[in-house]
C-alpha cells in the first residue's frame, strides 16, 4: 500500500508540474502577439505585387511586339528610300548625259553655222552634227525612262498600301 501512496504522491507532483507548465504556457501565449492579420496583410500585398508585375509583363511584351512592327515599317520605308534614291541617282546621270550630249550638239551646229557661212559644206561637221543630235537624243529618252522609274518607284509603295487599306 505505501507503493501505492508513494505513486499517487508521484502522480499528484506531476499533475501539479502539468498544472503549472499550461498555466505558463498559458501566459505565454497572451504574450505572443497575433500576426495572422498581419500574415493576411503581407499574403493580400504579395499577390497584388504578383498581378503587378504580370500586368507589366503584358505590357512589356506588347509594346515590344508594337515596336518591333514599327522598326519593320521603317526598315520597309528605308529600303524605300534607298530604291528611290538609286533611281534618283540614275536619272542624275542621264540629265548629266543629256547636258553632255546638248553642249556637243550646241558646239556641231555652230561649227556647221560657221562652215555654211564660209560656204565650205565639210561633210564631216554635218556627220559630227548628226551624232551629236542622235546622242542627245538618246540621252534625253534614257533621262525620260530614268524619270519614270522614279516617279514609279515612289508610287509604287503608295498604291500597295492604298489597296491594303481597301
Amino acid at each position: 500500500m505505501s507503493d501505492i501512496e508513494y505513486l499517487q504522491g508521484r502522480i499528484l507532483a506531476a499533475l501539479e508540474r502539468a498544472s503549472r507548465g499550461v498555466d505558463k504556457l498559458a501566459l505565454a501565449k497572451d504574450d505572443v502577439p497575433d500576426l495572422s492579420q498581419e500574415l493576411e496583410a503581407e499574403r493580400q500585398a504579395n499577390a497584388q505585387l504578383t498581378e503587378r508585375v504580370k500586368n507589366l509583363s503584358d505590357r512589356l511584351e506588347s509594346e515590344t511586339a508594337n515596336l518591333q512592327s514599327r522598326l519593320s515599317d521603317a526598315e520597309a520605308a528605308l529600303a524605300q528610300v534607298s530604291v528611290t534614291e538609286t533611281q534618283m541617282a540614275k536619272l542624275d546621270t542621264e540629265l548629266q548625259q543629256v547636258r553632255r550630249a546638248n553642249t556637243q550638239l550646241a558646239e556641231a551646229c555652230a561649227a556647221l553655222r560657221d562652215a555654211n557661212a564660209q560656204g565650205v559644206g565639210d561633210p564631216t561637221l554635218i556627220n559630227q552634227s548628226v551624232v551629236a543630235e542622235l546622242d542627245a537624243l538618246r540621252a534625253a529618252r534614257s533621262a525620260d525612262v530614268a524619270e519614270a522609274n522614279a516617279i514609279l518607284s515612289v508610287l509604287t509603295p503608295l498604291v500597295s498600301s492604298a489597296k491594303e487599306k481597301i
